[in-house]
């Protein structure tokens, strides 16, 4: 069972040194990556930049259209106005047959703001205590905010998503 995992950092550039950390936890046996994307919110700007690592085992890699679409939903669709409204309603309402809903949305919505980051994390096989101390052990302060799927949410994110 796959999980969609974000974690905030206090910080812009948090969420690029965990990913770092991450892809060394990959290769210690702690964690299966099978994607990730960071989003920085430096102080003072409009909107986040993103950023997809494309350095992921290819078999459970999503592609662009996901990340794009999801951090569509979060970060920029509240800023374009009501206008937008019916078509981020149909957005919304795709996420919520993968396991992502409204409330997971709103809550990275609100906790992802300027002068902080995130990564997303799509993971398998997660020893989540060692990973966690692994990451604080380094001095990164986090907060965790996670999304399992069941097995028939996952299959459809990878028909409708997978590279």
């Amino acid at each position: 069972m796959a999980t969609l995992t974000v974690l905030k950092f206090n910080t812009p550039d948090g969420a690029e040194q965990t990913a770092t950390i991450m892809q060394e936890l990959q290769k210690q046996g702690l964690v299966t990556l099978l994607d990730a994307a960071t989003v920085s919110f430096p102080p003072g700007a409009k909107k986040p930049k993103t950023r997809q690592l494309h350095n992921m085992a290819g078999l459970g890699a999503l592609d662009g259209a996901f990340w794009g679409m999801l951090f569509g939903l979060i970060f920029f669709i509240p800023l374009l106005g009501l206008a937008l409204g019916a078509a981020a309603g149909a957005s919304a309402g795709s996420f919520v047959d993968v396991g992502i809903d409204d409330n997971f949305i709103k809550e990275v919505r609100t906790k992802v703001t300027p002068g902080t980051s995130a990564l997303f994390l799509l993971t398998e096989n997660v020893v989540m205590d060692r990973v966690a101390d692994e990451i604080k052990k380094r001095g990164v302060q986090f907060e965790l905010i996670a999304s399992n799927l069941s097995r028939e949410q996952e299959e459809k994110l990878r028909d409708r998503f997978a590279a």
